[in-house]
């Protein structure tokens, strides 16, 4: 008697699996909480300072640790315990945004602050539990699923993030608005601290035993990017991605400010991205079937570019919100099209490793983005920094048309589907 084998599931067999689904759903609450703590940062900052440059100073130390640390996160990932690692991150999160609740409830909201030094502060050590859980979080995900699901996954991967951005800024900011920062702080804590509980009650299969002798540096992930030029183009089109998402956060309250709105106006501006993420999920899988992984991810790119531009030129507030939400959509499906190639070009002993690459450039490159930003937006304009982040996205999208995709991965390494 032959054993059949399990048919993969779509995306709706995932979200309700025993295994995966509260995984994702616990996400998607962490994801939002993160992105409560995000945009109320990023208006704390702004109340406190007036400047553009402070607000890209909060993102820029939130995400640099991804630039020294994810490395070495994701060498323990593919050694060590990943399930331990992710529950260790969501407590470090909880602990930068439950910190800096108890700091505010205690000064008295944003009036007693010192300055911007505790959101900073804070920031960093969100950033810390970020670089902590990411990488072992992204490498876990082919050991939940079943072949042939690895593109359903990647999507729903996508869908927290998706969420969390249309629903998280406009909840953090209306919270802020009526019960105070503190308090939308204190949401966010929960909801990390809810997220680790769930990762732990869970049986996570353990990855592959690694062949005695492996080499576990980082340096040989690096070589295997020599080895296989396109997975290397792949993780600079995911750093285009992120570029790609900050005008969202960071240059949401100068381009509120220039539009005559106020903080709700910042929440909503960041929602919008989030909103067109959404609509970019419904409409992930025709496109998939219609045009592939490789034109999916320049294309999605290309429509980051064009949104972001959209919102350079914005003269209205409903302008400045479309222009957000075509760039929300092109976020969703460069990033599970680029994503879901990154996976599938991973040797399973290297996962861990370069789902780390993976970060640093997803999230590693955002401190240079915000910073880059919040430069040129007080330097010149919140247009000008609009158009410079186009220039950058339309350059990497270009560098990943599908005829630099094609090459197939090196001996060793999965086909790409």
């Amino acid at each position: 008697m032959t054993t059949r084998t399990p048919q993969p599931r779509g995306s709706y067999g995932l979200m309700v699996d025993p295994l995966f689904g509260p995984f994702f759903w616990g996400k998607v609450l962490s994801s939002s909480g993160i992105w409560i703590h995000n945009i109320v940062a990023a208006i704390v900052a702004f109340q406190l300072t007036g400047s553009a440059a402070a607000v890209g100073a909060v993102s820029a130390i939130q995400f640099a640790p991804q630039l020294f640390l994810a490395p070495l996160s994701g060498k323990m990932a593919d050694r060590g315990n990943p399930q331990a690692q992710i529950v260790a991150g969501r407590l470090l999160t909880a602990l930068g945004s439950g910190g800096l609740a108890l700091w505010m409830f205690l000064a008295g909201g944003v009036d007693g602050m010192p300055g911007v030094a505790p959101v900073l502060a804070a920031s960093l050590v969100v950033g810390l539990g970020f670089v902590v859980g990411g990488p072992a979080m992204q490498s876990v995900v082919p050991s939940m699923i079943r072949p042939g699901e690895m593109a359903a996954a990647m999507a729903l991967n996508s869908v927290p993030m998706t969420i969390a951005r249309a629903a998280g800024p406009a909840l953090g900011a209306l919270v802020a608005t009526q019960l105070g920062p503190a308090s939308a702080f204190a949401i966010a804590c929960a909801a990390n601290l809810v997220y680790g509980i769930i990762v732990l009650l869970l049986r996570i299969p353990h990855p592959p035993t690694p062949a005695k002798g492996t080499d576990f540096s980082v340096r040989a992930s690096l070589r295997h990017l020599r080895t296989d030029p396109p997975l290397l183009v792949l993780l600079v089109g995911i750093a285009a991605v992120g570029i790609g998402a900050e005008p969202a956060v960071t240059l949401a309250p100068p381009l509120a400010h220039r539009l005559g709105g106020g903080e709700a106006l910042v929440g909503w501006l960041a929602s919008a991205f989030g909103v067109g993420a959404g609509v970019g999920f419904l409409l992930l899988a025709p496109l998939l079937r219609r045009v592939g992984l490789a034109r999916l991810g320049s294309g999605g790119l290309l429509l980051i570019a064009a949104g972001v531009l959209v919102a350079a030129a914005s003269w209205t507030q409903s302008v400045a919100l479309a222009g957000f939400g075509i760039a929300g959509i092109g976020m969703t499906l460069a990033f599970t099209a680029i994503t879901t190639q990154i996976q599938n070009r991973s040797p399973d002993v290297l996962r861990g490793r370069i789902m780390a690459l993976w970060f640093v450039g997803f999230l590693g490159a955002r401190p240079f983005a915000a910073a880059l930003d919040g430069m040129l937006a007080d330097a010149t304009s919140v247009s000008v920094a609009l158009v410079a982040t186009a220039g950058i996205v339309t350059v990497i999208a270009y560098l990943c048309r599908p005829s630099r995709l094609c090459e197939p991965p090196p001996l060793g390494a999965p086909a790409v589907a």
